[in-house]
This record gives structure tokens, C-alpha cells and sequence, in this order.
């Protein structure tokens, strides 16, 4: 696809958002917009933004993810065996790994996250620490994305995966803080989004194209939705702990009151 093309397409997709927009203030709300001039200096700059984005997976994410899936998988690249004999999933050791920590680079760059966690601190008061939202979010990302890459190379049905998931993640809201569970699925949300999921996308869909047996359209998809669900986790996790530490100081100081009053 040309340059000229995934702008034209692009535009054609912004332009029902503009129109929705424009409609509405004008014809609903019949208000003038203000500071009409940056607006549509910021639609333009968003029309570009995207165009030159949708260039860059096309060139450099989706073949890079492509590439690292079928070099990590390669016959000269994993480990020897014997003639005939079938390969174990361990033998893929550096997927899982280029697996955990690609996913939680992109995620900590993740810029929605970044603006998540930052009014998350705020409004908060600083009791929430942005950056270990951010970290939590990463570890529940990573640990999503190497599942899925496992689950690619045993060939395991999606279904179940997500079903054990997701019964983690409602034991946890029982037992987790109230204030934590909204942050944490939109955590959730937030983390598939513009740099990850082309990455993942890639990834799966190298991985399930390279090994044999696998089908790009039944195996390659499906680890966006285990990304979804355990940054979840982790971050309900991570409010669970931060709270037992809290009642375990709080009650180490009141047991520490009642030995100095005696």
C-alpha cells in the first residue's frame, strides 16, 4: 500500500469522527466552537500522526514481529534433536522469553498507560505510585503474552485460558480494594493499544505461521485478549499486597503500643 493511499484511507476513516463532532456542536448544542483554528490544526496533525504511524507497522512493527517469530523458531536456531523425534516446548525457551520482554518494554512506553497512571497518582493523592501502577501493569502484560506464546506451541484451545482468567479475576475483585478494581480494568484496557498490539499481532501470527501443525487463523490470534486480562490481575494483585503490608504495620504498631502502656 502507498503513502498516498494510507493517507487517503486514513482521512476517509477520521472523517465520520469530525463529522459526528462538527454535527453535534453545531446542529445539538448550537455553539460556536472555540479556538476553532487549533482544533483543526490538531485534526490535521492527528491525520498525519496516524498516516505516518500506519506506515511505520506496515514497514517495521508487523515485519519485525514476523521476522523475530520465524528466526526464534528456525531448525538451525533451536536446540538439536534426534532424527524423527518430536520437539519439546521447552525447546522454544527463547520465545517465552523475547515473549516477556517485549511485552513489557512496550508496555511500560505504552503512552495511554503513561497518561493512565499519571492521573491515576493524582487523583489519588500519591497514594497510588505511578510508576509501580506501570511496572504491574508490564508484568501482567508480559506474563499475558508468554502464555499466549506457550499456548501457541502446545496448540491448546484459547477458550480455556481465558476461562481460568477470568475466574482469577473475579476471585480477586471479591477480595480486592474497592478503590483499586475500576483502575485495574481499565489497566487492562489501556495496555492494548498503539505500540503493543501490532507487536503482539505480529508475533502471534509469526509463531503460529512457523510452527508445524499451527494455523495462522485458529493459533495466531487470541494473545490480545491474555494481554487484556492479566495486567487485570497483577494490578489487583499489587493492591492486595500493598494492603496486607499496610495492616501488617498497622498492626505491628498497635501491638507495639499495648506492650509500652503495660
Amino acid at each position: 500500500m502507498g503513502l498516498a493511499e494510507i493517507f487517503w484511507n486514513t482521512l476517509r476513516d477520521i472523517l465520520p469522527i469530525i463529522a459526528i463532532i462538527f454535527g453535534f456542536q453545531y446542529l445539538v448544542i448550537r455553539k460556536k466552537i472555540k479556538h476553532l483554528l487549533q482544533v483543526l490544526t490538531g485534526f490535521f496533525m492527528v491525520w498525519v500522526g496516524l498516516s505516518f504511524f500506519l506506515v511505520g507497522l506496515e514497514n517495521a512493527l508487523f515485519p519485525m514481529g514476523e521476522l523475530m517469530a520465524t528466526q526464534l523458531t528456525d531448525g538451525a536456531f533451536l536446540p538439536a534433536m534426534a532424527e524423527g523425534a518430536q520437539r519439546h516446548w521447552s525447546d522454544y525457551y527463547w520465545v517465552y522469553f523475547f515473549a516477556f520482554t517485549i511485552g513489557a518494554s512496550t508496555t511500560i512506553a505504552e503512552p495511554s498507560l503513561i497518561a493512565v497512571s499519571i492521573k491515576a497518582g493524582e487523583i489519588s493523592g500519591g497514594t497510588i505510585d505511578p510508576l509501580m501502577l506501570r511496572i504491574s501493569v508490564a508484568l501482567g502484560m508480559a506474563f499475558g503474552i508468554t502464555l499466549g506464546a506457550w499456548r501457541i506451541v502446545m496448540g491448546w484451545p484459547l477458550q480455556w485460558f481465558v476461562l481460568g482468567a477470568y475466574i482469577l479475576v473475579i476471585v480477586q475483585t471479591l477480595r480486592s480494594p474497592r478503590a483499586i478494581i475500576p483502575l485495574a480494568f481499565d489497566s487492562g484496557g489501556v495496555t492494548t493499544s498503539t505500540i503493543t498490539v501490532p507487536i503482539i499481532a505480529a508475533l502471534g501470527l509469526g509463531l503460529a505461521s512457523t510452527i508445524p501443525g499451527r494455523s495462522p487463523l485458529m493459533d495466531g490470534f487470541g494473545m490480545i485478549a491474555l494481554a487484556c486480562l492479566f495486567p487485570i490481575i497483577t494490578v489487583m494483585g499489587y493492591a492486595q499486597l500493598a494492603q496486607w503490608r499496610a495492616n501488617r504495620q498497622r498492626s505491628e504498631v498497635n501491638g507495639t503500643s499495648a506492650v509500652s502502656e503495660e
